[in-house]
């Protein structure tokens, strides 16, 4: 799995019930052939970051078929999320 493309927007609270900061990510991951996840149109990956006490971890994730927009039922690995969780610990690092 590798990040060709992103977009970052901060969550705001205006109520400020939700305590520390919050973080949607929008990847697009290109995924091998081989792989499960693998469809042609690509996938997106929406992801929910949350931080506290300057950590950053993740509260959710959403996989979709690009084409289609559909949302995808598949749980992603371990070592995928952490590469998930790196990219965008180093994304918030630079905003």
């Amino acid at each position: 799995m590798e990040i060709t493309q992103f977009s970052m927007e901060e969550i705001l609270d205006p109520t400020n019930i939700i305590e520390g900061k919050r973080y949607e990510f929008i990847l697009d991951v290109e995924i091998d052939e081989e792989d499960e996840l693998y469809h042609e149109a690509g996938i997106e990956i929406r992801v929910l970051i949350g931080e506290k006490d300057e950590e950053p971890f993740i509260l959710n994730y959403f996989i979709m078929e690009k084409a289609e927009g559909e949302y995808l039922d598949f749980a992603l690995e371990d070592d995928e999320l952490e590469v998930i969780l790196t990219f965008c610990k180093e994304e918030i690092a630079k905003a």
